[in-house]
């Protein structure tokens, strides 16, 4: 089955924020059964209102955590986006570590993950799935077992990351990004695998895990040691920045904790 994927952009100019443009990304996959996957500006034609509550909810996150927002809090905050523009959440995974869809909603099934900026904001590493059962030391596997492995557990039609940058010590920049999940640089299909070799010590010469091509800065791979977890590398280029839903600059700075904040809620 061949795939083909198209990014018409459109570009519009917001007030909010407004030093920024925003792009309208429309996103189509088409197949043999030609199934169109939904845009977020489909069901929220506001744009505006992608940015500020977006900014509202990692603002508000910050108030009381200064840790930045990780995979698990980030369902639960991307579901509260959602349903403040009127997407209907059908169910959640609440934080299971299990792999595959972790939102359910009007705009398909999402998977969530989070990520720190690499390189001044040039690259990013995602971890994803535990792949042991078709590829480790004691069986290295195949690239064809291990692609179909990876596309079996792709249960949902779009991932959701959250990419921060840390490198100013008072504030956290945030991006939102929303990516068919069948894109090119994310299906394992696109590239080409091959064994990774060990150069030194007991693993000399041996296969220590896989690794693959590159498709514009970005490649897959597994290493054994590290419970042959699948990790994609992917480059920040102006290609892939058009999947920036939202961004945000939030400071690092709790004002309350939990008992100011209860505190505060019942006026005591």
């Amino acid at each position: 089955m061949e795939t083909k994927h198209e990014l018409n952009n459109e570009v519009i100019t917001s007030s909010v924020p407004k030093t920024k443009k925003i792009k309208k990304q429309l996103f189509i996959v088409e197949d043999d059964d030609k199934c169109e996957v939904k845009n977020i500006t489909d069901i929220c034609e506001n744009i505006e209102l992608i940015y500020i509550n977006f900014k509202k909810c990692v603002s508000g996150y910050h108030l009381i955590n200064s840790s930045p927002i990780n995979e698990t809090i980030w369902e639960e905050i991307n579901a509260t986006i959602f349903s403040s523009l009127g997407i209907e959440i059908y169910s959640k995974s609440d934080g299971s570590h299990s792999s595959g869809m972790d939102i359910n909603c009007l705009l398909g099934r999402i998977s969530n993950k989070s990520a720190k900026y690499s390189n001044n904001k040039k690259s990013i590493d995602i971890s994803s799935y535990r792949l042991t059962t078709v590829c480790s030391e004691k069986k290295c596997g195949t690239p064809t077992e291990i692609i179909e492995e990876i596309n079996k557990r792709k249960n949902f039609d779009y991932y959701s990351f959250i990419v921060r940058d840390e490198t100013n010590n008072e504030n956290i920049s945030y991006d939102w990004l929303l990516i068919p999940s069948n894109y090119l640089i994310l299906d394992p299909s696109s590239y080409t695998w091959e064994p990774t070799i060990g150069k030194r010590g007991k693993n000399k010469d041996s296969q220590v895990g896989w690794n693959t091509n590159e498709i514009n800065g970005c490649k897959m791979s597994i290493t054994f040691s590290m419970s042959s977890q699948l990790w994609i590398h992917i480059e920040m280029t102006e290609e892939i920045k058009k999947f920036i839903v939202a961004s945000a600059v939030v400071e690092n700075k709790p004002k309350y904790n939990y008992i100011d904040l209860l505190d505060k809620l019942n006026n005591i």
